[in-house]
């Protein structure tokens, strides 16, 4: 037994070295932005997409009541139809409040109802009554009107548009996208790749997506 001593002990050293090092990995890992968001700015401006080859994920950054923002809109509809499972979208608030006097409140309406599961239905309409609602004193009746539609709570929908967890998710996203260098909308950035604002047409969408499904295949 006192002839294998000395192996055991380095044995048990060698293990509590790796134990170290694995619990250190994984705190620079975690200290390097791999942790989630907290429950105040969750939000579901996700479409997960499945696919068993790449996914190109855009991401849009955009105010509801942006006019180039509405125009995109149904394009972007068309090609999300048209690429299936083979992109994924995701919507980053970024309302231009100093331009757009209800865009704001558009962002809250949005969020308030992504808090029953129908985000992406009230961000639909809001861009497709963009017209209706843009130059109204107080917008927020018409998004009531909207959250009936959809079959919505309305008096949690409400309670939800004024909430502070609602205003500090779109804060957070704000600045999120400042701090990326992004100041106008819509911005739309492909697999990390910001597209240049003369290429955000339906067809430069097109080709950037293409381009990337045969580059990272």
């Amino acid at each position: 037994m006192k002839r294998f001593l000395p192996f055991i002990i380095i044995g048990a050293t060698l293990l509590v070295v790796v134990g170290v090092g694995w619990t250190m990995l994984r705190g620079r890992r975690s200290a390097d932005g791999d942790r989630p968001l907290p429950q105040a700015v969750a939000s579901p401006t996700v479409k997960a997409k499945t696919t068993s080859t790449h996914v190109v994920t855009i991401e849009e950054y955009g105010d509801y009541q942006c006019p180039p923002c509405g125009l995109l809109y149904p394009e972007l509809k068309k090609i999300e139809s048209e690429y299936g499972s083979s992109i994924r979208i995701v919507f980053h608030h970024f309302p231009l409040t100093k331009m757009h006097k209800n865009a704001l409140a558009a962002a809250h309406a949005a969020e308030a109802a992504g808090r029953q599961n129908h985000f992406w239905e009230m961000h639909d309409r809001l861009y497709l009554n963009q017209k209706a609602w843009k130059d109204e004193a107080d917008p927020r009746p018409t998004f009531v009107g909207y959250a009936r539609d959809l079959g919505l709570d309305t008096a949690k929908f409400t309670a939800d548009m004024d909430s502070k967890e609602v205003d500090e998710k779109i804060s957070y996203e704000v600045k999120l996208a400042e701090a990326k260098g992004i100041t106008a909308t819509p911005t739309l950035v492909l697999d990390g790749n910001e597209l240049r604002t003369e290429a955000t047409t339906p067809q430069g969408i097109r080709r950037a997506i293409d381009y990337l499904h045969q580059t990272r295949r």
